[in-house]
């Protein structure tokens, strides 16, 4: 599984790893739904991290293309508002 963090670049994940992302990514809409800026900034941060920790950085010279599109670890709470809904970015 391909990971794109936007304003970073691509990490490559086990489908192992998909459980994990698939909660932190319930999470995240779970705050954006419920209005919780800080639930959502803490459970954001974690899938970020998680991508970073257990990803393996994809080469610039590979051009595989993502499976999943994560915003920058900047967005605002009202940019996720609109892309945290529903289902989430993780396919579950």
């Amino acid at each position: 599984m391909i990971i794109r963090i936007a304003t970073e670049g691509q990490y490559e994940l086990t489908e192992s790893d998909a459980e994990v992302l698939n909660e932190l990514d319930n999470q995240a809409v779970a705050a954006c739904e419920a209005g919780d800026e800080e639930g959502f900034k803490q459970s954001f941060k974690e899938l970020i991290e998680f991508v970073r920790k257990h990803g393996h950085p994809v080469s610039e010279d590979r051009l595989d293309p993502s499976d999943v599109i994560v915003p920058p670890p900047d967005v605002s709470f009202q940019e996720a508002q609109a892309e945290f809904s529903g289902e989430g970015l993780i396919p579950g």
